[in-house]
Protein backbone atom coordinates (compact mmCIF):
# COMPACT_ATOMS: atom_id res chain seq x y z
CA UNK A 1 0.00 0.00 0.00
CA UNK A 2 1.41 3.41 -1.26
CA UNK A 3 0.28 7.14 0.38
CA UNK A 4 0.10 9.14 -2.75
CA UNK A 5 -0.53 12.90 -2.47
CA UNK A 6 -1.65 15.12 -5.64
CA UNK A 7 -0.94 18.89 -5.24
CA UNK A 8 -1.98 20.97 -8.28
CA UNK A 9 -1.52 25.13 -8.85
CA UNK A 10 -2.88 26.38 -11.95
CA UNK A 11 -0.01 28.58 -12.89
CA UNK A 12 3.40 28.03 -12.83
CA UNK A 13 3.91 31.09 -10.56
CA UNK A 14 1.37 29.90 -7.77
CA UNK A 15 3.55 27.91 -4.78
CA UNK A 16 2.39 24.17 -3.88
CA UNK A 17 3.53 24.37 -0.51
CA UNK A 18 0.86 25.11 1.38
CA UNK A 19 -1.33 21.98 0.10
CA UNK A 20 -0.89 18.99 2.11
CA UNK A 21 1.87 20.15 4.31
CA UNK A 22 2.63 18.31 7.07
CA UNK A 23 1.86 15.11 5.75
CA UNK A 24 4.33 12.21 4.91
CA UNK A 25 3.72 10.53 1.36
CA UNK A 26 5.49 7.60 -0.54
CA UNK A 27 5.13 9.49 -3.45
CA UNK A 28 3.64 13.01 -4.51
CA UNK A 29 2.79 14.36 -7.76
CA UNK A 30 2.34 17.62 -8.88
CA UNK A 31 0.53 19.83 -11.76
CA UNK A 32 1.20 23.40 -12.26
CA UNK A 33 -1.81 23.91 -15.15
CA UNK A 34 -5.51 24.28 -15.16
CA UNK A 35 -7.74 21.71 -13.76
CA UNK A 36 -10.10 22.25 -16.84
CA UNK A 37 -9.51 18.77 -18.21
CA UNK A 38 -7.39 15.30 -17.25
CA UNK A 39 -4.36 16.25 -19.95
CA UNK A 40 -2.08 16.93 -17.02
CA UNK A 41 1.52 15.52 -17.20
CA UNK A 42 1.21 14.63 -12.88
CA UNK A 43 -1.82 13.82 -13.07
CA UNK A 44 -1.25 10.98 -16.33
CA UNK A 45 1.46 9.76 -13.77
CA UNK A 46 -0.04 9.33 -10.71
CA UNK A 47 -2.78 7.45 -12.30
CA UNK A 48 -0.42 5.16 -13.94
CA UNK A 49 1.50 4.78 -10.86
CA UNK A 50 -1.36 3.96 -8.15
CA UNK A 51 -2.31 0.37 -7.75
CA UNK A 52 -5.00 -1.60 -5.30
CA UNK A 53 -4.93 -0.86 -2.04
CA UNK A 54 -3.15 2.73 -2.44
CA UNK A 55 -4.50 5.83 -0.80
CA UNK A 56 -4.69 8.93 -3.19
CA UNK A 57 -4.79 12.49 -1.05
CA UNK A 58 -5.62 15.79 -2.64
CA UNK A 59 -5.92 19.35 -0.45
CA UNK A 60 -9.84 19.83 -2.03
CA UNK A 61 -11.53 18.56 -4.54
CA UNK A 62 -11.00 21.58 -7.27
CA UNK A 63 -7.38 20.77 -7.27
CA UNK A 64 -8.47 16.91 -8.65
CA UNK A 65 -10.68 18.16 -11.46
CA UNK A 66 -12.42 21.46 -12.10
CA UNK A 67 -14.91 19.69 -14.34
CA UNK A 68 -17.93 17.91 -12.52
CA UNK A 69 -17.80 15.22 -15.41
CA UNK A 70 -13.65 14.74 -14.78
CA UNK A 71 -14.00 14.18 -11.31
CA UNK A 72 -16.62 11.68 -10.94
CA UNK A 73 -14.98 9.55 -13.84
CA UNK A 74 -11.75 9.77 -11.91
CA UNK A 75 -13.16 8.99 -8.38
CA UNK A 76 -15.02 6.20 -9.82
CA UNK A 77 -12.24 5.08 -12.02
CA UNK A 78 -10.03 4.68 -9.01
CA UNK A 79 -12.03 3.59 -6.50
CA UNK A 80 -13.14 0.77 -8.63
CA UNK A 81 -9.59 -0.18 -8.92
CA UNK A 82 -9.22 -0.58 -4.77
CA UNK A 83 -7.79 3.18 -4.67
CA UNK A 84 -8.92 5.24 -1.83
CA UNK A 85 -9.31 9.06 -2.78
CA UNK A 86 -9.53 11.12 0.33
CA UNK A 87 -10.08 15.41 0.07
CA UNK A 88 -8.33 16.64 3.12
CA UNK A 89 -10.58 20.36 2.63
CA UNK A 90 -13.51 18.58 2.94
CA UNK A 91 -13.16 15.78 4.84
CA UNK A 92 -14.04 12.99 2.22
CA UNK A 93 -12.69 9.93 1.53
CA UNK A 94 -13.87 7.67 -1.30
CA UNK A 95 -12.97 3.71 -0.87
CA UNK A 96 -15.70 2.52 -3.43
CA UNK A 97 -18.51 1.76 -0.51
CA UNK A 98 -21.75 3.32 -1.43
CA UNK A 99 -22.33 6.13 0.63
CA UNK A 100 -25.26 8.48 -1.02
CA UNK A 101 -24.66 11.15 1.15
CA UNK A 102 -20.78 11.78 0.12
CA UNK A 103 -21.46 10.97 -3.49
CA UNK A 104 -23.98 14.01 -3.22
CA UNK A 105 -21.63 15.83 -1.64
CA UNK A 106 -18.58 14.94 -4.25
CA UNK A 107 -21.15 15.85 -7.38
CA UNK A 108 -22.32 19.50 -5.38
CA UNK A 109 -19.04 20.70 -4.86
CA UNK A 110 -17.72 19.15 -8.02
CA UNK A 111 -20.68 21.33 -9.65
CA UNK A 112 -19.38 24.49 -7.64
CA UNK A 113 -16.10 24.15 -8.53
CA UNK A 114 -17.14 23.89 -12.56
CA UNK A 115 -19.33 26.76 -12.09
CA UNK A 116 -16.27 28.52 -10.04
CA UNK A 117 -14.16 28.21 -13.43
CA UNK A 118 -16.71 29.02 -15.84
CA UNK A 119 -17.26 32.55 -13.86
CA UNK A 120 -13.39 33.47 -13.88
CA UNK A 121 -13.09 32.60 -17.68
CA UNK A 122 -16.24 34.38 -18.26
CA UNK A 123 -14.57 37.48 -16.28
CA UNK A 124 -11.32 36.88 -18.09
CA UNK A 125 -13.07 37.10 -21.57
CA UNK A 126 -15.02 40.35 -20.70
CA UNK A 127 -11.93 41.70 -19.42
CA UNK A 128 -10.04 41.08 -22.45
CA UNK A 129 -13.08 42.43 -24.64
CA UNK A 130 -13.19 45.73 -22.47
CA UNK A 131 -9.39 46.33 -22.98
CA UNK A 132 -9.53 45.49 -26.93
CA UNK A 133 -12.31 48.42 -27.10
CA UNK A 134 -9.90 50.69 -24.87
CA UNK A 135 -7.37 49.44 -27.79
CA UNK A 136 -4.81 48.32 -24.48
CA UNK A 137 -4.73 44.65 -25.25
CA UNK A 138 -3.52 43.97 -28.62
CA UNK A 139 -2.59 39.77 -27.69
CA UNK A 140 0.07 37.99 -27.75
CA UNK A 141 3.00 39.56 -29.76
CA UNK A 142 4.38 38.12 -32.67
CA UNK A 143 7.73 36.10 -32.02
CA UNK A 144 9.29 36.78 -35.45
CA UNK A 145 12.05 34.32 -34.95
CA UNK A 146 10.00 31.92 -34.36
CA UNK A 147 7.46 32.72 -36.86
CA UNK A 148 10.41 32.80 -39.58
CA UNK A 149 11.90 29.12 -38.06
CA UNK A 150 8.84 27.61 -38.95
CA UNK A 151 8.42 28.93 -42.19
CA UNK A 152 11.74 28.02 -43.08
CA UNK A 153 10.76 24.11 -41.51
CA UNK A 154 7.96 24.20 -44.00
CA UNK A 155 10.13 24.60 -46.69
CA UNK A 156 12.06 22.31 -45.84
CA UNK A 157 9.02 19.79 -46.00
CA UNK A 158 8.10 19.17 -42.13
CA UNK A 159 4.67 18.16 -41.33
CA UNK A 160 2.77 20.93 -39.27
CA UNK A 161 3.04 18.55 -36.27
CA UNK A 162 6.92 17.62 -36.42
CA UNK A 163 7.18 21.78 -36.54
CA UNK A 164 5.37 22.48 -33.35
CA UNK A 165 7.24 19.72 -31.78
CA UNK A 166 10.55 21.08 -33.12
CA UNK A 167 9.87 24.42 -32.00
CA UNK A 168 7.79 23.70 -28.73
CA UNK A 169 5.20 25.61 -29.88
CA UNK A 170 1.28 24.68 -30.49
CA UNK A 171 -0.13 23.71 -33.71
CA UNK A 172 -2.21 26.72 -33.84
CA UNK A 173 0.71 28.71 -33.59
CA UNK A 174 2.38 27.02 -36.74
CA UNK A 175 -0.75 27.39 -38.48
CA UNK A 176 -1.06 30.71 -37.50
CA UNK A 177 2.72 31.79 -38.48
CA UNK A 178 2.23 30.10 -42.12
CA UNK A 179 -1.10 32.27 -42.65
CA UNK A 180 0.55 35.35 -41.66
Amino acid sequence: MSKVGYIRVSTVEQNLDRQLANIEFDKVFEDKCSGKDTNRPGLESMLEYVREGDEIHVHDISRLARNLEDLLTLVKDLTNKGISVCFHKESLTFTGESNPMQELMLSMLGSVYQFERSMIRERQLEGIQQAKAQGKYKGRPTDNNLHDKIRALKAEGLSLRKIANECGCALSTVQRALAS
